[in-house]
């Protein structure tokens, strides 16, 4: 839902009715994602509420740690960047990503050890696995952590290194040094990017190796993907067809491509 706009460099309303304080604040996000910093007079203009209700609401923000308190209004705390960034890629194509996950966790089998990449459809998968018996999970990913960390029958062990900066996982070295000590019965990778030719790509240079190294230490690498991923490419390519067993993504795949990857004898699974 759109509340207001930039026009001249200052917010405009594109809505009369007055919204709860919930809708408000993820406005008011959303806002101070696009611009750094916003008056609490131009909000107070944009919702129709006082400005003592919008410093209320500031306030709110600024007790969760998301905004800094600037004098007349407030400014983007660094690190909501990316945790917006994340929320907003984790709810494009939820159901897509729901029905992946649950096709991928069917190739996997109690007691194995699954390694899961960072991205929005490996942390579905790794929330579908909830409820299996004696599975351990090898991730760089913090927010797959922090999803199945109590989940009873998981073992998680997360991979060491640099957190890598806009993004709540870990890269380098070191985070590279550790995969090579385990052994995964299945590796679920995510994509940037999947060209006609089933390579695969990702966004930032920083992950490649990670990566790599997890589907080299796999017995199977299962990329997840849905459909809007596919006929595109990216900065760095990760893994070529024969780096990977099997492709994951959801039925609103193009029919050429599918056709594609079948003349390629790249095995793919729709849901």
């Amino acid at each position: 839902m759109v509340i207001y706009q930039h026009v001249g460099g200052r917010m405009s309303q594109s809505s009369n009715n007055k919204m709860s304080q919930t809708k408000r604040l993820e406005s008011i996000r959303r806002e101070l994602l696009k611009t750094n910093e916003i008056s609490i007079e131009e909000l107070a203009l944009a919702f129709k509420v006082s400005g003592m209700t919008i410093r209320r609401d500031l306030e709110l923000l600024e007790s969760k740690g998301e905004i800094i308190r600037t004098h007349g209004g407030a400014a983007l705390a660094k690190r909501l960047t990316f945790e917006f960034a994340f929320r907003e890629e984790q709810n494009r194509n939820q159901r897509q990503k729901r029905d992946i996950a649950r096709q991928a966790v069917r190739h996997v089998k109690d007691g194995q050890v699954i390694m899961l990449d960072t991205g929005t459809t490996t942390l579905q998968v790794a929330r579908e696995l909830i409820g299996r018996k004696k599975v351990t999970i090898i991730t760089t990913s913090l927010a797959i952590v922090s999803a199945v960390q109590f989940a009873p029958g998981i073992e998680v062990i997360l991979l060491g290194g640099f957190l890598r900066a806009g993004s709540p996982d870990m890269h380098g070295p070191l985070t590279e040094q550790n995969i090579e000590q385990f052994k995964s019965d299945i590796a679920f990778m995510g994509a940037d990017a999947i060209d006609d030719e089933g390579n695969t790509y990702t966004d930032d240079l920083r992950v490649v190796n990670v990566d790599r190294k997890m589907g080299f230490n796999a017995d199977r690498v299962i990329v997840v993907a849905d459909g809007r991923k596919f006929d595109k490419s990216a900065m760095c390519k990760v893994f070529t067809r024969k780096d990977y067993d099997l492709v994951i993504s959801d039925a609103s795949l193009d029919k050429k491509t599918v056709k594609r990857f079948a003349i390629q004898k790249i095995k793919i699974e729709l849901v």
